[in-house]
């Protein structure tokens, strides 16, 4: 009797931790379930590295994206050697709190592990240039996007193309003003993603008035589109 009693308590637990698994798995979402998630609902999503902020503190900023969306996953925790391994095209499955702060939409308090197995895949830009001051520019938001023929303006009264966020040490984020159609937007390199070191931080700083360029880069949000651009280039 003791046998049998043990024999179905093992199947039980069996089946229990089965459809544990299984629950675990239904969880991870789309992205459109994940678009339809309130803010502060627990979220589960499995997508693609597209690019990293610098790690520190055991913490990493994630751009990410699916064929259908993209995801901005603020301080996920991280290794310093797992963080070496998010190379552009990597599967991962994040698990964190869908979160807004001045209108960016972002994954917070979230940890991750590698998916084995799947192809990478490296989102293409998305041309928004035509979406510029409209409603619909905010349905791409954090999404590896592009603007064709771009005006660079004066930043400010000084006359200068850009202006440094720390003009004094220089390492921190760049601004700059481009604008399109008579409207002006405002533009921003982000430091952390894209030191002083880097292409397009050097061809912002090498940016005059009047220039027309294409850009590309990550369509973060904050009070409204704040790009953080990861490419400059003449106007085709």
């Amino acid at each position: 009797m003791k046998k049998i009693l043990a024999a179905v308590l093992a199947l039980t637990l069996a089946l229990a931790l089965c459809g544990l698994a299984l629950a675990e798995e239904a969880a991870t979402m789309t992205y459109a379930d994940y678009a339809a998630a309130a803010v502060d609902d627990a979220v589960t999503v499995e997508c693609y590295v597209q690019a990293h902020q610098s790690w520190w503190d055991n913490q990493v900023t994630v751009y990410a994206a699916d064929q259908d969306g993209a995801y901005f996953i603020y301080n996920m925790a991280c290794s310093e050697e797992d963080a070496a391994k998010l190379e552009p095209g990597t599967l991962i499955k994040v698990t964190g709190y869908k979160s807004e702060w001045s209108g960016e939409v972002e994954i917070v308090d979230a940890t991750f592990e590698f998916v084995e197995g799947g192809e990478a895949f490296v989102a293409e830009p998305v041309d928004v240039t035509d979406l510029l001051g409209k409603d619909e520019l905010i349905d791409h938001q954090n999404q590896l996007v592009a603007f064709k023929g771009m005006t660079v303006e004066a930043y400010d009264e000084t006359g200068a193309a850009f202006a440094y966020k720390d003009p004094e040490g220089k390492t921190d984020d760049l601004y700059f003003k481009v604008s399109k159609d008579g409207q002006t937007y405002d533009f921003c390199v982000e430091f952390y993603l894209c030191g002083q070191d880097t292409e397009v931080y050097k061809a912002v700083e090498a940016l005059n008035v009047g220039d027309v360029v294409d850009l590309e880069g990550f369509l973060y949000w904050y009070e409204g589109a704040n790009p953080h651009i990861t490419a400059v280039t003449p106007a085709a």
